[in-house]
């Protein structure tokens, strides 16, 4: 027998899954296209059911077109009754809108995904479930996903972090990257409609006497990559490497490329600091007869052109 502590439990936490259920779906926005009903419960009468113009509009059989692209089902209402009562119909409206049919059930993914295109949703979907619908990210994808909102335009920025660690969110357009927290937050979902866009990560790259010579996207979920993390990535230097004459070839703002000679043996053994990489950076290791240790700069910037990519 069930006990009534149980009982209430249960209730409670399906009226918590109903509640989510609600506001998960309460967030999409309406958007041009859309068919909506609308409900004066005071008047009856001017109940309707109306598509959303071009420019975002719902003509309402009294009181004029009124703006609603871009909100809530729960802010057109209170946008509705406004209008009623500016316009001197009603005095305290009580209006419902509900979205019978979204004009746009499909999400469209492109750029560095498996398999760019449009997919079906019906509902809120996660960052992460809408790049998985798309195949999942390539290897040199960038990890802060752009997504431009259905009907308004806004453009978000995602961090979509590869540590089940890390629950990032969103954050404000023009910002590069997100410092995330380990706790739980709030989640970003992609609406029917909206457009995810991922771009080509920046790159770095470890050639030379290393065991597998690639190219790696340089962030490392919320920081640039070192050197000693890129040379750890892939999977750290041959025997008959010469790590002591290390260096990064830096291409510089002229077009030409600086070499910056390191200390990666001191580095590996903890007796000099580690260092940031920059975007595009090349740590090449030598190695140990000495023709390929006097490679030029050039060369070994054209040979990065042609390295594997790394999935981190």
């Amino acid at each position: 027998m069930i006990s009534r502590r149980a009982v209430l439990v249960l209730s409670c936490l399906m009226l918590c899954f109903v509640s989510i259920a609600r506001a998960q779906r309460e967030s999409l926005l309406i958007g041009p296209g859309d068919l909506v009903q609308i409900q004066i419960f005071d008047a009856p009468e001017l109940n309707q059911q109306a598509r959303i113009t071009d420019s975002g509009d719902v003509p309402l059989l009294m009181g004029g077109n009124v703006k609603v692209a871009g909100l809530t089902p729960e802010q057109a209402q209170d946008a509705i009754a406004k209008a009623l009562v500016d316009a001197h119909y009603l005095v305290n409206p009580r209006v419902s809108v509900t979205v019978m049919q979204y004009a746009t059930q499909n999400v469209s993914v492109i750029g560095e995904v498996k398999t760019p295109g449009a997919y079906p949703i019906t509902t809120g979907r996660t960052v992460a479930e809408v790049i998985a619908l798309a195949g999942g990210l390539m290897a040199d994808a960038d990890r802060n996903i752009v997504i431009q909102r259905h009907g308004t335009g806004q453009m978000l920025t995602y961090f979509l972090s590869n540590s089940p660690l890390v629950t990032p969110d969103a954050v404000a357009p023009g910002t590069n990257l997100v410092k995330a927290s380990t706790l739980v937050t709030r989640s970003t979902l992609v609406y029917p409609g909206d457009t995810v866009r991922v771009a080509k990560a920046e790159m770095v790259y470890a050639l030379g006497d290393v065991r597998t010579p690639s190219g790696v996207p340089m962030y490392n979920n919320d920081s640039p990559l070192t050197v000693l993390q890129l040379i750890s990535m892939v999977g750290g230097t041959n025997h008959s490497a010469v790590p002591s004459k290390a260096r990064i070839i830096r291409r510089t703002p002229d077009g030409g490329f600086q070499q910056i000679f390191i200390p990666l043996s001191d580095m590996q053994k903890g007796k000099k600091p580690d260092m940031t990489l920059q975007a595009n950076d090349i740590v090449y290791v030598p190695f140990s007869y000495g023709r390929n240790m006097l490679l030029g700069a050039s060369s070994i910037a054209s040979s990065a052109a042609g390295a594997s990519i790394m999935v981190k």
